[in-house]
């Protein structure tokens, strides 16, 4: 069910539109995303590279650097450890890419994600040792790794952690907490204790950049020398769900401008066979199209190809690579309807609707898929979901969550029953002993302590606003407001008693619904909805007037431009 709120954070609109010459609408908007001083709106709006925190604030930076530094003088073997996601590609990238160019002797080791699981493991340890590696690096992973970074120890490895994810802790007797580092030479994690880093919202990618930053500035590099990693940390940023605030969005918003002008051989080809070459690339382009065909790379087969498109020097090379990607990627998606389908027949057809956390055991899934077919059963039961999977060895398992349910703090409470876990408040990854199922779902729901009003499904208004007051000048300041995504979502705007008519449902699977809008005093909108067309129409006949949630867009037709109210909700 959906519950209907509008923000109602206060402010001098007027003032804020006079001092940057914007709609005191745009004006609401931007308090609304809690821009509140000028500096704050400033860089909200206009805030460029320079106003990134410098790599010196994060713990545990220079003390990496220094070592890297003696191992480039010494001529050591080192090794980036990285993880099979789009995060973990885009962080291995960017530091091999730096490495090398610093003069170091570095190559990589990524999971695979069925034979390894996730992160460092013996496995690629014993690898490292057998190919004479003197130092590990790990990006995107290595934080939760106590046991395998102290097997590396033993061997006599320097290990190196960067990563971004949760520290691990354990809640004591007396309450409190104690968290639980690796005994690694060196920690580069903003979220690990006593990090003065301003901003713990980072990807992988961005403290691998962060690091690279310090490398050239320390080496006397060109200040424009890291320039050609920005775009890969944007899309690990956008990819890996990060909040767009603080320096991810200034980050980002330079990223995808230079992603559509790229000058990597292996993106370019991975745009150009998605049909997106010479369009602006924009942030649901890289959560959508690029990202998932990288990420499809490591689900189905090993994320070393995602990895090789973007480092193919060759042009034939990458075309063929990308064209794999997005063959993998089309794969991926048939095998997600099928499971997502399966998830829902269990849920309707058992005791499981009641649950308040959803635990969803589908043997048969591929284990890369579980986080995805998550998120769907998520956006369809508005629940904590976990979908589990069998593994070689056990059972393996992603959760997606909703904003008022911390997974990872549940997982804390549930370890005892667990092999493995790691994650963030809103996604996990978990093993389990297949026996431990039923007692893991029972657990979680025996633990939650969600109620009615924290599971209903909200839609958040920003502007109560009637469509007659959009026009053009309106929608072109709105993309002051981009890049759009977690943390900074498009805005929705409201408006009552709009009636519904003429609607014609179009596209080969009948998602697309074209239909006038009208409001109390006959003011006449083009709209259009994207779902399940039929069941639209359908529901529209139940009566005459309805509330409409929608995001005004222009649409420009054989070099005409015209309003377009899109519909995002309605009750």
């Amino acid at each position: 069910m959906e519950k209907w709120v509008v923000s109602a954070k206060r402010g001098d609109f007027y003032a804020i539109s006079q001092k940057f010459g914007v709609d005191p609408v745009i004006a609401r908007l931007i308090r609304n995303r809690d821009q509140i001083t000028d500096e704050e709106i400033e860089q909200y709006l206009y805030g460029t590279m320079e106003k990134l925190h410098s790599w010196k604030q994060m713990k545990g930076m220079e003390d990496a650097l220094k070592m890297i530094e003696q191992k480039i003088r010494e001529k050591k073997k080192i090794r980036i450890i990285g993880d099979y996601d789009i995060d973990g590609v885009c962080s291995t990238y960017i530091l091999l890419t730096g490495l090398r160019k610093a003069g170091a002797n570095a190559d990589i080791d990524i999971p695979d994600r069925m034979k390894d699981g996730y992160g460092i493991s013996r496995e690629l340890i014993d690898r490292a040792r057998e190919a004479k590696i003197d130092t590990i690096i790990t990006c995107d992973n290595g934080i939760s790794a106590i046991e395998q970074i102290a097997y590396a120890k033993r061997l006599g490895m320097t290990v190196i952690v960067t990563d971004h994810h949760e520290i691990p802790y354990e809640e004591q007797q007396d309450g409190t907490i104690r968290t639980i580092l690796p005994d690694a030479d060196v920690i580069v994690n903003p979220k690990q204790p006593g990090c003065p880093y301003p901003f713990k919202g980072i990807c992988g990618a961005m403290v691998a950049y962060k690091l690279i930053c310090g490398l050239f500035e320390r080496a006397g590099f060109s200040s424009h020398a890291h320039e050609e990693l920005i775009e890969f940390a944007a899309i690990a940023t956008v990819g890996d769900v990060m909040d767009l605030a603080d320096e991810n969005r200034i980050l980002v918003k330079e990223g995808l401008r230079r992603i559509t002008n790229t000058s990597n051989k292996g993106l370019k080809a991975l745009i150009l066979v998605n049909n997106l070459e010479g369009k602006p690339i924009s942030a649901y382009h890289i959560g959508f199209v690029l990202g998932p065909c990288i990420n499809a790379s490591g689900r189905l087969s090993t994320a070393k190809r995602a990895l090789e498109l973007l480092m193919a020097e060759d042009e034939k090379k990458a075309a063929e690579l990308a064209v794999d990607l997005k063959a993998l990627n089309e794969s991926r998606k048939e095998m997600t309807a099928k499971g997502v389908e399966e998830a829902v027949q269990m849920i309707e057809t058992s005791h499981m609707d009641s649950d308040r956390v959803l635990v969803i055991y589908l043997p048969k899934c591929h284990e890369s898929l579980a986080g995805i077919i998550a998120g769907r059963i998520r956006e369809r039961y508005a629940k904590p979901v976990f979908v589990l999977t069998k593994g070689e060895e056990g059972v393996k398992g992603s959760g997606r969550s909703i904003e008022a349910y911390h997974m990872f703090k549940e997982l804390v409470k549930c370890k005892a029953l667990l092999s493995k876990f790691g994650g963030h408040p809103m996604a996990a990854g978990l093993s389990l002993p297949e026996e431990n199922v039923d007692a893991f779902r029972k657990l979680l729901n025996d633990n939650c302590a969600l109620t009615e009003e924290e599971m209903a499904e909200k839609v958040r208004i920003d502007v109560p606003m009637p469509i007659s007051y959009v026009n053009m000048p309106l929608i072109r300041q709105l993309n002051l407001l981009e890049p759009f995504g977690k943390g900074n979502t498009k805005p929705l705007f409201a408006q009552k008693n709009i009636k519904i008519t003429g609607c014609r449902v179009f596209g080969k699977n009948r998602n697309v619904v074209k239909m006038k809008l009208y409001d109390e005093n006959g003011f006449e909108a083009d709209g259009v909805w994207f779902g399940a067309g039929d069941a639209f129409v359908e529901r529209i006949r139940e009566k005459e007037r309805w509330s409409v949630a929608y995001y005004p867009s222009i649409n420009a037709y054989n070099g005409r431009e015209s309003i377009e109210i899109i519909v995002q909700n309605y009750i």
